[in-house]
């Protein structure tokens, strides 16, 4: 790739942040920058591959319309409403704690379910609308649960994890060889981003006194019917249920248990189903009509696809233009060469490719498939740096606006991905720096 084409490509990334952070509609400031810089290319066609090879990412289309779709039913038969007004009057006088807690919740629930997009989608239905209610602005509430995705670094089914010990230090064991080493940098780095965003949302006063609009609003009840207000919580309870008992630690009892209700393994009980089940027994147990209940999952359904996932279309397409201009290349091999920095080359440069392209997995993998099987030359182990570079590509990703997680956060919050991006910044920079001196 040319030099001149990887400084327009950088001056059009560049012109893109701007243009999102003035909050221009974000679907056409994605699409006609990638589209802009695979012309420049010579590849126009690939940003109509990309358009259409992202409107059907299977999981990412079942995870995001279901929850949509179940959220709209939750709202038609008032669970949520029961669900807010049960928790209200306990949490109002915590509320310093709904946000450090959220995060909290987030990054553990993250671990048994270790996709970040479809973590967000569960459990970002159930504390955003949460938070709302209880006063926290939207843009606030998405954060919160975004911080949190990222504690998928203590599962040993992630794949950096997992490709670290087996196929750099050829192991079976997962957890201590690897997770072992890293985990008290996760945690570390997960609670300086529940303070930082404690502190913006003080000094921003974000954390009380919102009075939610029309779209946002839950009704006041009188009377709160506490199996109504379970219901909500029901898909999230199933998934962490289901990864528990279908991971090889689970002990005879869930063994047995799985034998009793197949059903309840991880294959059957994904978000999907998780959420259809919680569909059913939000329409019987409030004898609800099926018939509003039906069109209300569907009209959810739709507008999810419309407004998340054209998002993420629209990010995929941003994404092939970077690659089309050779900027991800570029960073990778930039990223590869800095020997003389290693740890700092592996943190930073693969937060900020993460950052940009809202995945941190191609740097990554590129990193720790190249340079940390040497990393005894730099007088680190294989599993210090290829943490670092895992970390640091997880970091980066909760702070991009183009993340899937984000994404379906801001479009359950009803607010602009780049509001999210900017209150993670602070947190996620500091927890950047820490975490290379705590592995380095």
């Amino acid at each position: 790739m040319s030099t001149v084409l990887l400084w327009m490509g950088g001056a059009i990334v560049i012109a893109t942040v701007v243009l999102l952070i003035k909050q221009y509609e974000n679907r056409l400031v994605l699409l006609g920058a990638g589209l802009t810089m695979c012309v420049l290319s010579g590849r126009p066609f690939d940003a109509f591959a990309a358009f259409a090879s992202n409107m059907v990412v299977v999981a990412l289309v079942q995870n995001i319309c279901t929850v949509m779709g179940f959220a709209y039913v939750m709202r038609l038969t008032k669970c949520d409403a029961h669900l807010v007004n049960m928790l209200v009057r306990p949490l109002s006088n915590v509320r310093m704690l709904l946000i450090p807690g959220a995060v909290i919740v987030t990054f553990v629930i993250n671990i048994s379910l270790p996709s970040a997009a479809g973590c967000a989608a569960a459990v970002g239905s159930i504390l955003i609308p949460l938070m709302i209610g209880l006063g926290v602005r939207p843009a606030m509430a998405a954060t919160a649960v975004m911080a949190g995705t990222f504690g998928s670094m203590l599962s040993p089914g992630l794949t950096h994890n997992a490709m670290i010990a087996a196929e750099l230090l050829k192991t079976p064991d997962v957890m201590t060889e690897v997770i072992y080493v890293h985990y008290k940098a996760d945690i570390t780095a997960m609670l300086i981003g529940a303070a930082s965003l404690t502190a913006i949302a003080w000094a921003r006063k974000e954390y009380r006194d919102y009075v939610p609009d029309a779209s946002h609003a839950m009704p006041k009840l009188e009377k709160v019917n506490v199996l109504y207000a379970i219901i909500p919580a029901v898909p999230v309870l199933l998934l962490i249920l289901s990864s528990y008992i279908s991971g090889a630690s689970a002990g005879p009892w869930a063994k047995d248990l799985l034998k009793a209700a197949p059903w309840l393994s991880s294959k059957v009980m994904n978000v999907p189903t998780a959420m259809l089940i919680g569909v059913i027994l939000g329409l019987t147990v409030t004898r609800t009509n099926p018939t509003n209940g039906v069109k209300d999952l569907f009209r959810g359904a739709g507008d999810g696809y419309a407004s998340i996932m054209g998002i993420i279309i629209a990010a995929g397409v941003f994404v092939a233009g970077i690659k089309a201009c050779g900027l991800q290349d570029a960073g990778i091999s930039a990223l590869s060469h800095s020997s003389g920095a290693v740890k700092w080359a592996a943190g930073i440069g693969s937060f900020l490719l993460a950052l940009v392209s809202g995945s941190g997995d191609a740097a990554t993998l590129a990193f720790n498939k190249a340079i940390t099987p040497h990393a005894a030359d730099f007088g680190m182990s294989i599993a210090q740096l290829g943490s670092i570079a895992t970390l640091g590509g997880c970091l980066g990703r909760t702070m991009s606006p183009l993340a899937g997680a984000a994404i379906v956060c801001a479009g359950i919050a009803g607010v602009n991905p780049m509001e999210i991006a900017k209150r993670n910044a602070i947190g996620m920079l500091i927890a950047l720096v820490v975490m290379i001196l705590m592995l380095g």
